[in-house]
C-alpha cells in the first residue's frame, strides 16, 4: 500500500487525472486530497465526478476542506459571500455546472463539501489544507486557520507536534521551493505540496503529488489547454 497527498486541484480535472496515471494509483493505495477542488480551473464539476467515480470503483480517497470549498458553501449565506466567491474563481466553477444560480448546482456536490473534515492524520503525518494556528493550546480548535492560515511556520509548537510532520497546500510554491522544504524536513517538519497548478508562473503551473511512504514528489504539468 502506498499513500499519496495532492492539494489545490482547482478545477484542473485533466491534470488531476494525468497525475493519478503518473503515480499509478491502485485500490490498495490511500489518496489524501487536501482541499480546493474547485475554482479558477475549467472543470470543477469534472474533479468532483472523478472523485465520486474513484470511490465507487473502490479507491480509498480521503478529502479535506479547503478555503475555496468553504467559499462556495458561504456563498449560500449572503450576497457579499457570493460576490467574494465569484471574484475568486467561482465564475469558472459555476460555468462547469452550467449554473446560472447557486441552486443550479446539484445538492450532491454541496453535501459532499459540507461533510468534509478539516484535517487528517496518517501515521507520522498530520495534514490540513493551509496549516495550523499554533498560538492556541489546541491548534485543532481553529478550523478557519486550517483552511486559510498563512505565514505560520514561526509559530510552530514542537511540543504539540511531537514527532509528526505537517503536510499542507494553500500557499503556491515553485517546484524548487517544494523540494527545498523536503530537504530540510528534519529541521522544519513541514511539507508544502501546492505547486500552483492554475498559475502560469516560473516553477509553477503543475499539480504535485507527495508519496508519503517513500518521501518523493511527482509533478504533473497543467494540461487543461491541450
Amino acid at each position: 500500500m502506498n499513500r499519496y497527498a495532492i492539494s489545490d486541484i482547482h478545477g484542473c480535472c485533466r491534470s488531476f487525472e494525468a497525475l493519478l496515471d503518473r503515480i499509478a494509483l491502485t485500490t490498495a493505495d490511500e489518496l489524501y486530497l487536501l482541499g480546493d477542488f474547485i475554482d479558477r480551473g475549467p472543470d470543477s464539476k469534472g474533479v468532483f465526478d472523478l472523485i465520486f467515480r474513484l470511490r465507487k470503483e473502490g479507491y480509498q480517497v480521503h478529502c479535506l476542506r479547503g478555503n475555496h470549498d468553504q467559499m462556495l458553501l458561504n456563498a449560500f449565506k449572503d450576497y457579499k459571500a457570493l460576490q467574494m466567491w465569484m471574484v475568486n474563481g467561482g465564475e469558472q466553477t459555476a460555468d462547469s455546472f452550467n449554473a446560472y444560480l447557486l441552486e443550479d448546482i446539484p445538492s450532491t456536490y454541496i453535501h459532499f463539501l459540507e461533510e468534509l473534515p478539516y484535517h487528517f492524520e496518517s501515521g507520522e503525518y498530520l495534514m490540513a489544507h493551509a496549516g495550523f494556528d499554533c498560538r492556541l493550546a489546541n491548534p485543532m480548535e481553529n478550523t478557519t486557520a486550517m483552511m486559510w492560515i498563512r505565514r505560520w511556520y514561526d509559530q510552530l509548537d514542537r511540543d504539540w507536534l511531537g514527532d509528526r510532520i505537517i503536510i499542507h497546500g494553500h500557499t503556491p510554491c515553485t517546484q524548487q521551493q517544494i523540494l527545498d522544504h523536503l530537504a530540510k524536513v528534519d529541521e522544519l517538519p513541514i511539507i508544502v505540496i501546492d505547486n500552483g497548478c492554475v498559475y502560469q508562473r516560473p516553477g509553477m503551473h503543475q499539480l504535485c503529488a507527495f508519496d508519503l511512504n517513500n518521501r518523493r514528489f511527482f509533478f504533473q504539468p497543467n494540461v487543461e489547454s491541450k
